[in-house]
């Protein structure tokens, strides 16, 4: 046995501290092992979350009478089965059709993992966390889900690595600062303040416009197959954000892109205010960033969007903004939404 783990010998003078109602840290100092160690193998090896030393030895979980004691042969029996190996794997069987399915939908692990409570809260063996999705997928000696389908993730890696790039930022005469921006805008407490940005294909390969609302991270998307001057941006983000009700078109937040050396003209014709982030400075706007990751999904960097139309960005849209997010309560964009514009129109 490892030395790392505790020994039989260990577990006895576990046991004798139980009964004579010593502390955790008081049995953790004889044994020379650390407090968290002992916690968890009481816990463990007396079927008990919490351990409140008594002069009676009693266990006691939340105060609410006595519980199994902790033996030290039984507790050894339960580490010996525990450390066999191989274990049997948890994303098998109904289990995992259910989690490649939801992966297939381009959930994310930790969506995945939040929701099946909700999703089957009779199953309560259905439990997984997001972690263990992604070793499923990562880790080649696990194999519990089929490799291809780590493409589904936002990055579409089949490894984790960081990614240290940086844009390239244009220069622009006349524009507001994020500084002025109103202070509301900061707290996503209002709704109506947008992010926006251009997703890239392949260069000379056309153009997806993003827009991303604050405080309910709803998302429009529109086309640019062709180049995307700033006359191109202009004549289709104007009539996008003119078809958003007055109601929630109050300010719109973009990079120093040359792409918006027409952002007056648009803000006058749209009417909505627009201001522009600092120079390397994707962070200010950390929504629309966020989503730009989540449409690599569907538009790998470097691929062609010259036939894109706006019924295909529609419908990539309608994935994003159906899909529980955790800074929503698991609420959807969508459901985000249209409270927002139920609570405005009462």
């Amino acid at each position: 046995m490892s030395g790392a783990r505790l020994t039989v010998h260990d577990r006895e003078v576990i046991e004798r501290g139980v009964l004579a109602g010593r502390s955790v840290t008081a049995i953790a100092e004889l044994i020379g092992k650390h407090r968290t160690t002992v916690a968890r193998e009481i816990a463990r090896g007396s079927g008990n979350r919490r351990y409140q030393p008594a002069r009676t030895g009693a266990l006691r979980k939340g105060g609410r009478g006595r519980r199994s004691r902790y033996y030290a042969p039984v507790a050894q029996e339960i580490s010996r089965r525990r450390a066999r190996r191989p274990k049997p794997g948890k994303l098998v069987g109904e289990f995992g059709v259910v989690v490649s399915g939801l992966l297939q939908a381009n959930w994310s692990p930790q969506q995945i993992a939040r929701m099946l409570p909700e999703l089957y809260p009779e199953r309560k063996d259905w439990r997984v966390s997001h972690e263990t999705i992604y070793q499923s997928l990562f880790v080649q000696t696990r194999g519990e889900l089929r490799r291809e389908l780590a493409v589904h993730l936002r990055t579409g890696r089949t490894q984790r690595k960081s990614n240290g790039h940086r844009e390239k930022r244009g220069r622009l005469t006349g524009m507001v600062s994020i500084r002025e921006r109103p202070a509301e805008v900061a707290d996503r407490a209002v709704p109506g303040h947008w992010e926006g940005d251009l997703v890239l294909g392949g260069v000379g390969k056309g153009a997806v416009i993003t827009l991303v609302e604050r405080s309910t991270r709803f998302v429009l998307l529109a086309p640019l197959p062709g180049t995307h001057t700033s006359i191109d941006l202009r004549e289709v983000l104007t009539p996008l954000i003119c078809s958003l009700p007055e109601q929630i078109r109050r300010t719109l937040t973009w990079d120093q892109g040359k792409e918006m050396a027409e952002h007056a003209n648009i803000a006058v014709a749209a009417g909505i205010e627009i201001y522009f982030c600092d120079p390397h400075s994707p962070w200010q706007r950390g929504s629309n960033e966020n989503t730009n990751g989540l449409l690599r999904q569907y538009w790998p960097k470097g691929c062609d969007m010259r036939q894109l139309t706006q019924t295909d960005c529609d419908d990539v849209a309608l994935s994003l903004n159906t899909r529980p997010r955790q800074t929503l309560g698991w609420k959807t964009p969508q459901q985000a939404l249209d409270q927002v514009l139920r609570a405005t129109a009462a």
